[in-house]
């Protein structure tokens, strides 16, 4: 696919560069374990280069990345006469912002903090730095029963993915296997070297500790990374959606306890990974997560599906619509089918005991909308390769008509078949997934 079409390349994000031994630091900045801690923003001008600032005072071994002189002393000022203390700062040149993570005193208010900053000319944007999070439950015990038909897959537990059967993956898989594109999956980090995944994680990058080796025994992202790119007939486990498609790994979540699947992310995470993936150029971005709205994540995301960006958001328990990622225009929704299904224009995919990767070499069963949300992003990869014009609203069309009902999950091969009869630029030769 040629993401150039997309115009990402005028997009250029300044980031902040994470360094190992930070974990401890990402727990303070946890808005339950901290609730002192606001985003500011003010208005910047596009730098040349990012320049390192001073020593950020709270993030040991962060380097802070400013944008032009006017910017760094307005938020100086800003930070002076509120009695603020900086955290971090970073740019985000796309939208001419200047983001400092402030703590606000200890005997001071935060609505009355809010309140004067939200009426100082010089402020963009205020908010909390808020919580945000995956949506995985445990399995039913023993996981799914249903055993369907066997495949040509020499993948020795395909005839277990139900899920993956119900989308009619392996038939749409005789015309695409996902092949150049690439996924952003903005979670947890992925174990890298698990076997089902060899030559799928074309990049990773950690927002949370700075340090690849957390990732290795993340569930969450490494679950999600299965649905949607598990390597095809290479005599191990399971089949991805779209098993040739490559996936960039950015870690913004952490486990929510030792082990977990559930994972937390807040504010201050999810906007540079967000930001990462939007200048990666990948033309899908999987946000298995959520949380409530939030000013500065939105105006992201609204950037980057103006740009052409394909998201993927998932569908809340208990169907709520009104928080981010899915309350952004433009993102495609996705619930679980063997849920009640929200009210809206919502896809659905399978997301109960969905068998999956788990780090170390292991498969089990997951839960949620998260799987759910996977699913949709491999469907789009396997039509992305088809016709690389299709926009959001092309690519939810075609997949909301395949479903029978608004209860009934998507059908890749359905909507790959009314691509076919549109007469669109598809591809005409049946492939073999890799």
């Amino acid at each position: 696919m040629n993401i150039g079409r997309h115009g990402w390349c005028l997009l250029a994000f300044s980031i902040i560069a994470f360094v190992a031994n930070i974990a401890n630091a990402m727990t303070t900045a946890s808005s339950e374990s901290n609730p002192r801690l606001i985003i500011v923003a003010v208005a910047d001008k596009p730098a040349s280069a990012p320049s390192a600032g001073s020593t950020p005072r709270g993030y040991a071994g962060l380097q802070n990345y400013a944008g032009s002189d006017r910017a760094i002393a307005t938020a100086a000022n800003v930070a002076h006469d509120y009695d603020l203390r900086e955290v971090s700062a970073w740019t985000i040149e796309s939208l001419r912002l200047r983001c400092m993570l402030f703590e606000i005193p200890a005997a001071a208010d935060r609505e009355t903090i809010f309140t004067r900053l939200h009426k100082d000319d010089r402020v963009r944007l205020v908010q909390p730095l808020q919580d945000f999070d995956t949506y995985t439950t445990a399995p039913d015990a023993g996981g799914s029963t249903n055993m369907p038909e066997p495949t040509a897959y020499n993948d020795p537990y395909v005839g277990l993915q139900h899920g993956f059967t119900a989308i009619g993956a392996a038939a749409a898989q005789r015309w695409s296997n996902g092949g150049g594109i690439r996924v952003a999956l903005i979670d947890t980090g992925v174990d890298a070297m698990h076997q089902d995944l060899a030559g799928r994680i074309e990049l990773q990058r950690d927002f949370v500790t700075g340090s690849s080796s957390a990732a290795n025994a993340d569930r969450h992202g490494t679950e999600v990374a299965g649905v949607i790119a598990a390597v095809a007939n290479n005599g191990l486990g399971i089949v991805g959606v779209a098993p040739a498609a490559r996936i960039l790994s950015y870690r913004a979540c952490w486990p929510a306890q030792g082990g977990a699947s559930a994972a937390r992310c807040n504010t201050f995470t999810l906007a540079q990974a967000l930001g990462a993936a939007i200048a990666s150029g990948a033309p899908i971005i999987n946000l298995s997560l959520g949380g409530p709205s939030d000013p500065l994540l939105e105006e992201l995301l609204g950037y980057a599906i103006k740009r052409g960006a394909i998201v993927v958001g998932a569908v809340p328990p208990g169907g709520r619509m009104d928080g981010f990622p899915i309350n952004v225009k433009g993102v495609i929704a996705v619930s679980s089918s063997e849920d009640a299904q929200p009210t809206g224009v919502v896809l659905a995919a399978p997301g109960r005991d969905i068998l999956t990767l788990e780090p170390g070499g292991h498969y089990d069963y997951a839960s949620g909308s998260s799987l759910a949300t996977a699913y949709v992003s491999g469907a789009v990869a396997l039509l992305l390769v088809l016709d690389h014009h299709l926009d959001a609203p092309a690519l939810l069309g075609l997949l909301q008509k395949s479903q029978r009902d608004g209860n009934t999950p998507i059908n890749i091969c359905e909507a790959i078949s009314a691509l076919r009869r549109s007469g669109g630029n598809y591809a005409t030769t049946p492939v073999h997934a890799e």
